[in-house]
């Protein structure tokens, strides 16, 4: 568990365009006035975040997201080379006579300025993304992260995008696709992980490796099985053979794929879908109780 009374629920994909954010938005506002608590979704995709395209919120607030990297005072600067040596990540190099600072390699852990013997290096605020607030028309709170165009680190804006979850609410985190860093990032600390795929050989083999990695998260998971219909039964078979939850079927079905395009919820476009996304809520609120996934 999250240490909190609310719930804190990552929706996440082994590959993008499965229906990942289709899962995610619907649930939030299937959820929305259905449960006491309050309802969040939070846009953790911070590289391509497009849940605004399906929720429309009104926003309220933006805020710059930053990071501190390294700035070498060369008056003082003594070309030891402890700075260099000390950073995991390459982000500072002493040649010669020269230092270099990389700012796109920095992770902002401040180690080289900590280790320096002689003070020659401070750390600077650099604009990394923004975060937006708001809420939607149905009363859904709304946050979204967005990293600034060229940046490379992720993971400073994804955390601010995560200092958003309420304690005392139903949190739905919309992660980014894949299961590298910025996908571990926002599925950290979950209390569980919708897992969304498609019955396709791609889709069971990212599937596997996305399960993979929420266990080494130690995040439970259970799987929502899009486009239903189509294609073949190895994703079925390998949640089977894992003792995975099927917990959702969404058939392939146009009159869906048109509300997508149309930047409509499912549960909006067809509102007999909205009691299914309460059902997968409460199948969710049983595993965590249990300890199951």
């Amino acid at each position: 568990m999250s240490g909190h009374s609310g719930l804190t629920i990552a929706v996440a994909a082994g590959k993008g365009g499965t229906g990942k954010t289709l899962v995610a938005t619907s649930l939030g506002l299937a959820l929305n006035g259905h449960v006491g608590a309050g309802v969040e979704v939070l846009d953790c995709d911070v590289e391509e975040p497009n849940a605004h395209l399906l929720l429309h919120p009104r926003i309220a607030h933006r805020a710059d997201v930053f990071m501190r990297v390294p700035q070498v005072n060369k008056s003082v600067f003594t070309r030891c080379g402890i700075c260099a040596e000390s950073c995991e990540f390459s982000a500072i190099a002493v040649i010669r006579d020269a230092v270099l600072t990389f700012p796109d390699l920095c992770s902002g852990c401040g180690a080289c300025a900590y280790a320096c013997p002689h003070d020659a290096i401070i750390e600077v605020e650099l604009q990394v993304g923004v975060v937006e607030k708001g809420v939607t028309a149905e009363g859904v709170d709304f946050y979204a992260g967005r990293t600034e165009v060229g940046q490379q680190r992720s993971g400073p804006v994804t955390r601010a995008v995560k200092r958003e979850i309420h304690a005392d609410m139903v949190s739905i985190l919309d992660a980014p696709p894949g299961t590298a860093c910025p996908m571990q990032e926002a599925v950290e600390d979950a209390d569980f992980c919708v897992l969304v795929t498609e019955p396709t050989p791609f889709g069971a083999s990212d599937l596997k490796v996305a399960v993979e990695t929420c266990r080494e998260l130690e995040v439970p998971c259970g799987v929502v099985l899009n486009r239903d219909g189509v294609g073949e039964p190895s994703a079925e078979e390998y949640c089977a053979a894992e003792g995975l939850p099927l917990l959702m079927r969404i058939p392939h079905d146009r009159r869906i794929a048109e509300a997508y395009s149309r930047g409509e919820p499912l549960v909006q476009a067809q509102p007999e879908w909205s009691p299914r996304f309460v059902e997968l809520y409460e199948q969710i609120k049983a595993h965590v109780a249990s300890g199951r996934g």
